[in-house]
């Protein structure tokens, strides 16, 4: 009698989960996330599952990614609150990440991962060689995490605003976050920081696009 054989059909988001060990690489990462057919709608849930620590620098990596559609608005909409919501978890400190259920539903589908995996995956075999796990306590010490959250916040709200032009500039500033999260490099984080904070100078507290949104949100709340 024939049987099929299971290495013949892609895996599953269960399968992709179960067998994906505990650290990976960023680039390792990515290429099992866009294994499989391009049809499947990947969840968040199954995305992140059992990445451990990695798992807020992974979030804000999938956050990045519709940052780089070019529709006017689209990757805003969708990767700013993303971001927003990992700098809220680095800000107060939580150690495991939590989703609403609507959004830990959601997620892109695998065309999307294996395009983005296309385009970015020279590059990510380039920095591999240059990032790598150091100056850690720039990553792992509370200081230094709550402030990593404040400015993806910040950056998560601008990046949400209609500002033109701005969405290269953001998803490759945040895809820079991800990785010093995701590899542990504090001297690329550090890097981040000095970014991050030219970026929110110039385009947020410069234009007044941020204070006009947080007094936009406060009033919100307030009423």
């Amino acid at each position: 009698m024939a049987t099929d054989d299971p290495s013949s059909s892609p895996p599953s988001d269960e399968d992709l989960t179960r067998s994906r060990p505990a650290v990976l690489g960023t680039r390792a990462l990515l290429d099992a996330l866009a294994a499989g057919d391009g049809d499947d709608s990947l969840t968040l849930a199954s995305i992140l599952a059992g990445l451990s620590r990695q798992v807020f620098g992974m979030l804000l990596f999938v956050a990045t990614l519709p940052a780089f559609i070019p529709i006017p608005g689209v990757g805003g909409a969708i990767g700013g609150p993303l971001t927003v919501l990992v700098g809220v978890h680095l800000l107060v400190g939580m150690r495991k990440l939590w989703l609403p259920g609507f959004v830990a539903r959601r997620g892109p589908r695998r065309a999307s991962l294996q395009a983005f995996d296309r385009l970015i995956s020279p590059w990510l075999a380039r920095l591999e060689k240059l990032v790598k796990p150091r100056m850690t306590a720039l990553i792992e010490r509370r200081a230094a995490s709550m402030f990593t959250g404040l400015l993806l916040v910040l950056l998560g709200i601008l990046l949400a605003l209609p500002i033109p032009f701005t969405n290269y500039l953001f998803g490759v500033l945040l895809l820079a976050f991800a990785l010093a999260l995701l590899e542990r490099d504090g001297l690329l984080m550090l890097l981040c920081w000095i970014a991050g904070v030219i970026a929110i100078a110039v385009f947020g507290v410069a234009s007044g696009t941020l204070a006009a949104a947080a007094t936009q949100w406060l009033g919100k709340l307030l009423a």
